[in-house]
């Protein structure tokens, strides 16, 4: 997955990621800037996930929204 695809979709994707992760809040979207490593520790971080359950959950938000 290329991770700049996250990046260059930001402004698109952000009501997106708050829809699909909802203890997000619009200073945790500003902050992340689309950036994938971001987006990666704020779900370990929000929810606890680990890293194996990030990449799942971010892969299947990309394919749900046909981003590739």
């Amino acid at each position: 997955m290329n991770k700049d695809i996250i990046k260059g979709n930001w402004k698109e994707l952000k009501g997106k990621v708050k829809q699909q992760w909802g203890n997000f809040t619009d200073d945790d979207l500003t902050q992340m800037k689309g950036s994938y490593e971001e987006l990666e520790g704020r779900l370990q971080k929000k929810y606890g996930y680990d890293k194996e359950r990030v990449k799942k959950e971010i892969q299947t938000f990309l394919d749900k929204n046909n981003i590739h």
